[in-house]
């Protein structure tokens, strides 16, 4: 198996990287030193670090793009919470919480440009069409997320959809920029980018599910906050679906809903079996992405891989 202290390492150089060259202009940087305080999980970063890892002869490009991936992601989130109104990130105050959402949104404009150039650098067109194109998916895929606010008419594609766009697109790209990087056979690209992509979406469902913990403490933000934003999510589409009426009526009105019973939503959907039909879809696709894994001809990746699937679909936040 990789080292993973090796993969550890590798990535201070990737926040090294992320941190270098910041504009001196206050504000800036107080926003992106306040962002880039604590690291996260760096799942997608870890992703291209790996696939390319057969190549070692290209160490500091494969930290440039970890640091391009893990930029863009970086600035999801923040345009994310700005969208979401959320008020939490990580278990500490969100950047429009702290500041407004107008520094929220030219914060995220500022880390996706810096992404950008430094794609640039990398002067590889394959790398950067990949990245762009999946850019775009990724804000696709939050438009389409607006057709899930109250609408319990979503049907369990467009939630698919909309897991594969917001998490499973990057994870996807990492993977195959990383492939592309390292210039690997196509079996290789093919089957890294599929367990990747299908980690992606295995790894989008188990949010949905933690928004139902009862632990806010474990997971580092507030719990049914999907709810409380009026968004149906899989969970609630199951649970919904099997419904009686009067269940229904309830279920309802409690999208968008500020103040509720936290303790009696969690007990009607775990009921009602929306908790164990989201963990199997869960499980669904983190067999896909096992079945993709078992593939990868180099054992060393192949392992790496497995261990990221485990690590990934036990996780507690």
């Amino acid at each position: 198996m990789l080292n993973v202290n090796l993969i550890n390492k590798e990535l201070k150089q990737v926040n090294n990287l992320i941190k270098k060259d910041i504009i001196k202009e206050r504000t800036v940087s107080k926003l992106y030193k306040y962002i880039f305080r604590s690291s996260g999980k760096q799942l997608r970063a870890k992703l291209s670090l790996i696939s390319s890892s057969s190549d070692k002869k290209i160490r500091l490009r494969r930290y440039k793009l970890a640091a391009v991936i893990e930029l863009l992601h970086t600035a999801t989130l923040v345009h994310d919470d700005v969208v979401d109104e959320s008020e939490i990130r990580r278990g500490t105050k969100s950047v429009n919480n702290i500041w407004s959402n107008a520094h929220g949104v030219l914060i995220g404009d500022y880390i996706y440009s810096k992404a950008f150039m430094l794609m640039v650098e990398l002067g590889n067109p394959k790398i950067l069409d990949e990245l762009s194109k999946a850019t775009n998916d990724i804000s696709k895929g939050e438009l389409i997320q607006l057709d899930a606010i109250k609408n319990t008419k979503i049907t369990l594609e467009k939630l698919e959809d909309i897991s594969y766009f917001k998490t499973g697109r990057l994870f996807e790209a990492s993977a195959k920029c990383g492939a592309i990087l390292a210039r690997s056979s196509n079996s290789y690209q093919r089957n890294i980018t599929n367990c990747s992509k299908n980690l992606g979406v295995a790894f989008q469902i188990k949010d949905d599910l933690l928004d139902y913990s009862s632990d806010e403490a474990i997971i580092g933000k507030p719990i049914l906050q999907d709810i409380r934003e009026g968004k149906v999510t899989y969970p609630f589409y199951f649970a919904y679906k099997k419904a009686s009426l009067e269940e229904k009526k309830y279920l309802e009105s409690k999208l968008g809903d500020k103040k509720q019973n936290n303790k009696k939503i969690i007990e009607l959907i775990t009921n009602l079996g929306g908790i164990k039909e989201t963990e199997n879809l869960a499980i669904k696709y983190f067999m896909k992405s096992k079945q993709a894994a078992s593939k990868i001809e180099n054992k060393n990746i192949r392992e790496e891989m497995l261990n990221l699937l485990n690590v990934s679909i036990h996780r507690k936040k």
